[in-house]
């Protein structure tokens, strides 16, 4: 492992402690011949190339802070502060290459152990004017946790790995409560323990956290079957500058405004997250598999709409168009490919795209009436094989990121969503935004999470990358594209990524100037001095 701030990130997402994702030699070449030519980078900086500035932790706050969760979880040195000082966007990562570039750092990392330390260490922020940036996995791809001060004398990260308890499984209900710092594999771990699943797999499931996923209203790979994790929340418990707060008495209630819903979403910015309480299903007995070729992406889309509208989604339905299935094919070697290809066009499919599906639990009846519904619009069943591939390597994405960023590639992503009757017109925008700022990118799309009225589309995006201005390439790309998205408000500028300080601008264009005033209204009820996480959401 490298001697670098990137160890803990690059370790973390590595399953078994096993080498990032590297690019063959013929994998690069093929990338170069679509893309263009790049310019290999330097690899992550050491932390001695790094500048971080002193601490402005006022000394009394942190004393008061020491006296609460321990000396020794007050953590000050420039390692330690430096790895919580952002998220894992191409711009977080960029920056970690390029000193020169700034990274946002917090004066102090503050480890808490209970949610009464949570809203101790809190009261002393508040009291102090130290702002509090909450922390879980640092998985934020839209700068939700970086470090910034707005306007406070200090800044600390208050990261909950230390609450990492299941508090309590209720099987008659069928809900558990768990801490808010619980990553999702270890959250599977305790709940399988008894007979139970969360049911919660979104790609950055390794080391992302049960407060995260409620703190930005996290959509999981397999929300057709299980929902969104705003469906499985029943109840939470927050941290404010004002006290503690806790929501939620019953499966369902009509005592006004579902608060619930005001606290999901809010992203750290109307309090800490402390425990959350979700429903939480029986472990399912069986997994079917199933993948085939749907001939164009507007002809896959409408089997999707289908599938949607006649309650027929398997629980992971996730469909690419055909430059995503391109890059699927290519990786799965060139004589396959080949072969693959004779295969589809003799059966009618010339722009093949691919669809993957897994049904869990007993669901043959809804899982062969799929199949009819799909074949019957000219599906080509291409075996279990592709949907198991997708599975092993669903996590690879994030770590793969760090060989095509070593190759010179600027690689990210970005995410929306809008109903069936726009979604042509959406993936087609935002196409054609990130082409006028980029030239020739390669650009990938699949449909990650379908509904009934409508569904999103999750965009991957690699183009050569700038050796002048690389940070402002894509901050320019990306402004292009979400300029493009919340025109005459044709999609949500998020659907599972959250809003953070990316998307804050755009946040109005969606909501309406009184929407805004609605959030602006909550956050001062809750936090009138603007403690909590300062920029995000609300800007």
């Amino acid at each position: 492992m490298t001697d670098s701030i990137d160890h803990r990130l690059r370790g973390a997402w590595t399953p078994d402690g096993a080498d990032a994702s590297h690019l063959t030699a013929k994998e690069l070449r093929w990338l170069r011949s679509r893309i263009g030519d790049t310019t290999p980078n330097d690899p992550v900086a050491p932390d001695s190339a790094i500048a971080t500035p002193p601490s402005q932790l006022p000394e009394r706050a942190q004393s008061a802070i020491a006296a609460i969760v321990g000396a020794g979880n007050v953590l000050e040195e420039p390692r330690e502060r430096l790895e919580r000082s952002g998220g894992l966007s191409y711009l977080d990562l960029l920056r970690r290459r390029q000193p020169a570039a700034g990274i946002p750092t917090p004066d102090a990392v503050v480890l808490p152990g209970s949610p009464q330390q949570v809203q101790q260490v809190l009261d002393v922020c508040v009291e102090h004017d130290v702002g509090v940036v909450p922390f879980g996995g640092g998985t934020s791809v839209v700068g939700g946790v970086t470090a910034f001060k707005g306007g406070k004398k200090a800044v600390i990260v208050l990261d909950l790995e230390r609450l990492n308890r299941l508090v309590s499984v209720d099987p008659i209900s069928h809900t558990a409560v768990l801490q808010a710092g619980v990553r999702a594999p270890d959250a599977e771990r305790m709940l399988s323990a008894h007979g139970f699943t969360l049911g919660h797999v979104p790609q950055s499931f390794e080391r992302a956290t049960i407060g995260g996923f409620a703190a930005t209203r996290s959509a999981g790979q397999a929300s057709s079957g299980y929902g969104r994790f705003e469906d499985m929340v029943t109840g939470l418990r927050l941290a404010t500058p004002r006290g503690e707060w806790e929501l939620g008495v019953a499966p369902a209630s009509a005592a006004g405004p579902d608060l619930r819903q005001l606290a999901i979403g809010s992203e750290g910015t109307l309090g800490v997250i402390t425990e959350v309480a979700v429903r939480v299903r029986p472990l399912p007995d069986t997994e079917h598999f199933e993948a085939l070729a749907v001939d164009g992406w507007e002809h896959g889309c409408g089997l999707v709409r289908q599938l949607a509208q006649q309650g027929l989604l398997a629980d992971i339905t996730r469909l690419s168009d055909v430059d995503e299935t391109a890059v699927q094919l290519q990786l799965a070697g060139t004589w396959k490919t080949s072969v693959l290809r004779r295969y589809l066009g003799a059966h009618g499919v010339d722009e093949p795209c691919l669809l993957v599906l897994s049904w869990h639990g007993e669901s043959d009846d809804r899982r062969k009436k799929a199949m009819r519904l799909l074949r019957s619009g000219g599906g080509v069943w291409l075996t279990s094989a592709p949907a198991r591939a997708w599975l092993r390597g669903r996590f690879g994405g994030p770590r793969q990121r760090d060989a095509l960023l070593d190759a010179g590639v600027c690689v990210e992503t970005l995410e929306t969503a809008t109903h069936w009757s726009k979604l042509g017109t959406l993936y087609d925008r935002v196409r054609t935004a990130l082409r006028r700022e980029l030239g020739h990118p390669l650009i990938m799309c699949h449909v990650s999470h379908a509904y009934e009225t409508g569904a999103s589309l999750y965009f991957t995006v690699l183009t050569p990358r700038d050796p002048e201005d690389p940070i402002g390439q894509w901050e320019r790309a990306k402004a292009a594209a979400c300029e493009a998205i919340s025109a005459d408000r044709v999609g949500t500028i998020s659907h599972h990524h959250a809003v953070g300080m990316d998307h804050a601008p755009y946040l109005t264009a969606e909501i309406g100037e009184l929407g805004r005033e609605v959030l602006v209204a909550a956050k001062r009820a809750v936090d009138p001095t603007g403690v909590l996480n300062p920029g995000k959401l609300i800007g």
